[in-house]
């Protein structure tokens, strides 16, 4: 199976296409790498093809609820709002920001 490049990186804040919420990608998966009941659970006429990159992401929506999002990248576009985020797991794996407004992960202590 042919897979796409990754489009975004470890750090980069993005938001979804159709749904209102963003997130900080903290892991991607080169293909998808979930079950089939969860992908068979999104429409068919937006179901995802399992040959790209998936991002997992600290997300949140505009009622500022938090959580996990796992999400294929033709879902995804950059993020230039410069919000503030609240997701109480940022500082656990982040550390700050560079100059591009990436966040950083936080350096294996292992």
């Amino acid at each position: 199976m042919d897979t796409k490049p990754a489009k975004f990186k470890l750090g980069q804040v993005v938001k979804h296409k159709l749904f209102f919420f963003r997130g900080i990608i903290f892991d991607v998966d080169p293909i998808f790498d979930n079950t089939d009941e969860w992908l068979e659970r999104i429409p068919e006429e937006r179901r995802p093809k399992k040959d790209q990159p998936f991002y997992h992401l600290l997300a949140e929506n505009e009622d500022r609820s938090v959580y996990i999002a796992y999400v294929s990248q033709q879902n995804l576009e950059k993020d230039n709002s410069n919000e503030p985020f609240t997701h109480p797991s940022v500082k656990l794996i982040f550390n700050g920001n560079d100059e591009e407004g990436n966040f950083i992960l936080k350096q294996s202590t292992n």
